[in-house]
């Protein structure tokens, strides 16, 4: 019992100097300690008074004494308020994950600029740390300053944090070239059934890579003879394998064919960043795309990642549900054109600014102003298909978008083995729909939505549209344990009060 509260407690430390913007190092300068002893405390191993929790709650300038172990999060949500005025979309989760893991290639110094600062970049950056690499947050905590060390120590790897992410399976790419052997935590994140590895271990074997997984391990042997001497060809167009096969190509010393490669966002964020760390990428935006890796790179390279077309399909789903009229800013159109043409076949009154390019210089954004409209279901299901088709993680929102509108929309989740389930849950907030199989979910509409009480959906955007559908009811509604919420989306409570919304935060006392 012991045992458990103090790695409560480190937890609650690790997250007070991460929200402080603190590195280990920093917090053990503050206390006159070593940055070990604080990776201890921090990991639960290591006896501490309440005099050193008092003086690390002052340091930190955090009631961690007084508030105790925190417990989950849980959102309470007065419903039947309409949003209004404007809000701009954050950078791309799944970018900044992606370049957090290409920032192994680099043996030098890597800013990236206004990095999403949600759950999944920070059980990354607890794997970093863990295995060496420096990382900061810089400029009042907006930007992310990157530092590996000139040798990885992966037996410190922080294994709880690796195996909250299926982000730590990009790592692979990364690490092939910094060492011949190696063993990784097996990858987690989502509950969205069986997502298989090996389309990755296909790609990555042509550079010499070979996974045998036991014991919750992957355990990883490099043949530094083998090289890709024809074009690897992708056996499903994924968005972590295209980056993986990528993040291989980038430092082998040649040519590099990937076909029937993702061309999604954060796949060509991956490749911006790359012709950054000086590494040619020829084919960008298209499913063929010829790497020219260089096999050594030592470069100060400062990166903006773009915006993030998913968090921009929430928001304007928000506005739809709640019949609000709303500006969402900084939309990467070029990744949402097919959701608004299926909208607008729907009857959705919007209008849209010229573009604009994001940080990067590339990406091509507009502001999207979303009017209250009377939505008919479409005649054609929702589907989602690799770039340029509708995007997967979108397809969620037009559940509770289906449930506003007039008639019968088939969804078809395809993808992932038991999303289309979770969608149900809307079911307990008054929606109408039926699940024809795992992937197949019948939605009538229009809905007249009632308040509820319920757990938090254990999939990251069946949890949010649980969320946008209580913000559409009258009354009180409590969603409960939305860590899986705050592992895509920053201060997402915050800002949808911002423009509206009535959520509290809590948690049990």
């Amino acid at each position: 019992m012991a045992d458990d509260y103090l790695v409560r407690i480190g937890k609650l430390i690790r997250d007070a100097r991460q929200h402080r913007g603190w590195t280990q190092s920093q917090l053990a300068e503050a206390l006159g300690t070593s940055q070990s002893a604080v990776n201890r405390i921090e990991r639960g191993n290591q006896n501490i008074s309440l005099e050193m929790i008092a003086r690390i709650g002052e340091a930190l300038d955090s009631e961690i004494v007084s508030l105790g172990y925190a417990g989950p999060m849980h959102l309470r949500v007065v419903g039947g308020r309409r949003l209004s005025g404007a809000i701009d979309v954050k950078t791309s989760k799944n970018a900044c994950v992606a370049l957090l893991c290409a920032s192994l290639l680099n043996q030098g110094r890597t800013v990236l600029r206004r990095v999403a600062r949600i759950e999944e970049v920070y059980r990354l950056l607890e794997v970093l740390g863990s295995i060496g690499v420096r990382t900061r947050w810089i400029n009042d905590g907006v930007d992310l300053e990157i530092v590996p060390p000139a040798e990885l120590d992966l037996a410190a790897i922080d294994a709880d944090a690796a195996r909250r992410t299926r982000s730590i399976i990009m790592f692979l790419g990364p690490l092939l070239h910094r060492m011949d052997h190696f063993k990784l935590p097996y990858a987690g994140g989502c509950d969205l059934g069986t997502r298989t590895v090996e389309p990755h271990m296909i790609a990555l074997r042509r550079f010499g890579l070979d996974i045998a997984a036991t014991e919750g391990q992957y355990h990883a042997q490099v043949d530094r003879s083998a090289s890709p001497d024809r074009p690897i060809v992708l056996t499903e167009r994924g968005d972590t394998v295209t980056e993986n096969a990528l993040l291989a190509a980038a430092r082998h010393d040649g040519t590099t064919v990937i076909r029937n490669a993702s061309s999604n966002y954060m796949v060509q964020d991956l490749c911006f960043f790359l012709e950054a760390l000086g590494v040619k990428v020829d084919g960008i935006g298209t499913t063929t795309l010829t790497v020219h890796g260089v096999p050594t790179i030592d470069v100060d390279v400062d990166y903006s990642p773009s915006e993030d077309p998913v968090e921009a399909m929430s928001l304007v789903a928000a506005a739809v549900v709640t019949e609000s009229e709303l500006t969402v800013r900084r939309v990467p159109i070029e990744f949402l054109e097919i959701e608004l043409a299926v909208l607008e076949e729907m009857g959705l009154d919007h209008d849209r600014t010229p573009e604009y390019f994001a940080d990067n210089g590339r990406t091509r954004l507009v502001d999207l102003t979303v009017r209250p409209s009377k939505l008919e279901a479409p005649i054609d299901k929702i589907h989602p298909m690799p770039f340029p088709g509708l995007n997967i993680d979108n397809v969620p929102f037009f559940a509770a978008i289906a449930a506003v509108a007039q008639g019968k929309t088939l969804i078809h989740d395809w993808v992932y083995d038991n999303r289309a389930i979770y969608l149900t849950d809307l079911n307990r907030l008054g929606g109408r729909l039926q699940l024809l199989d795992p992937h197949r979910v019948l939605v009538e509409g229009p809905t007249r939505w009632r308040a509820a009480e319920m757990m938090c959906p254990p999939a990251l955007r069946p949890a949010v549209v649980v969320l946008l559908a209580m913000m559409a009811a009258e009354g009180t509604s409590v969603l409960r344990n939305v860590y899986v919420i705050n592992r895509g989306y920053e201060d997402l409570a915050e800002r949808l009060n911002s423009i509206g919304a009535q959520i509290e935060i809590f948690r049990d006392i």
